[in-house]
């Protein structure tokens, strides 16, 4: 059965919330991102990790190297950043891979931030009807 986006919402947070908790801010995106998948995998989350994104562009296909850092149900798209503060430019990042993967949800999450609830972002692509 498809879990709505909701729960998969709170359940990635929840996630990373345990991955902040026990290692606090301060390590490599990778770290947090190997931290992540495994709690995805302790809660039954199916995702793909690094999960390349083409770009079509009329009847093209071209494979720029866009890599999402998670799909997580085949519904919300996860990206981890370890900055000091989150900018636009990280939430142009998340909704142009919304946009480009067709996914509605998708969660940024900075990972350097002291309270890791003050780094999350959720943000939905206004996908046309």
């Amino acid at each position: 059965m498809k879990r709505i986006i909701n729960e998969i919402t709170e359940a990635i947070i929840n996630a990373a919330n345990e991955v902040h908790q026990t290692l606090g801010p301060g390590l490599l995106e990778s770290a947090y991102e190997a931290c992540l998948a495994f709690e995805f995998a302790q809660r039954g989350l199916t995702f793909e990790r690094q999960k390349e994104l083409p770009l079509f562009y009329h009847e093209i296909k071209i494979d720029c190297a866009y890599r999402l850092d998670f799909l997580v149900e085949n519904q919300v798209v996860v990206e981890i950043k370890t900055v000091t503060q989150l900018e636009a430019i990280h939430e142009a990042q998340l909704l142009s891979y919304l946009k480009l993967s067709g996914c509605k949800v998708g969660l940024l999450i900075n990972f350097h931030s002291k309270l890791l609830k003050q780094g999350i972002r959720r943000m939905v692509n206004q996908l046309p009807e």
